[in-house]
């Protein structure tokens, strides 16, 4: 199982937002620092873009945000590493529509390091891991309630 150098890493997580018509708004912001303050989550890396109605592309810096907004994320930019390159970058703008923002964000799930050093006491092997979205759940929940007999 991974371990960074000197301690152990909980599972990692990207994710990959739009904000189509560039609503962009800041409020994930807080939820991340409190997060982030509680230990159950620490953000790695996080990148807005922007395109304009003409399909310009703009990184949008922490910096430049305003007001508690602006602090919300620059408080959870200081603690973060440059994980996404400009290749990650591009191919995620590629397919982001004209006049949309994005959020690429990657986070450490500190939740889970106890139960993953568990595992490693007890000598166990990874066999596979993997994510199920809660929409994916929720429609198999719907079919399944909708099939005859159920």
């Amino acid at each position: 199982m991974a371990e960074t150098v000197g301690r152990v890493m909980g599972p990692v997580d990207f994710l990959i937002v739009k904000f189509p018509g560039n609503k962009f708004s800041g409020k994930i912001a807080p939820e991340l620092a409190r997060l982030e303050q509680n230990g159950i989550i620490r953000v790695m890396d996080f990148v807005f873009v922007m395109k304009d109605e003409t399909g310009k592309l703009v990184n949008v810096e922490t910096d430049s945000l305003e007001g508690e907004v602006g602090a919300a994320y620059r408080e959870v930019a200081r603690r973060t590493d440059e994980w996404f390159t400009e290749d990650d970058i591009e191919a995620f703008t590629e397919n982001l529509p004209k006049n949309s923002s994005g959020l690429l964000l990657l986070v450490e799930n500190l939740w889970a390091i106890r139960f993953k050093e568990a595992l490693m006491d007890a000598d166990v092997e990874l066999v596979e891991m993997g994510r199920i979205p809660p929409e994916t759940i929720a429609k198999v929940k719907v079919s399944v309630k909708a099939a005859p007999g159920a």
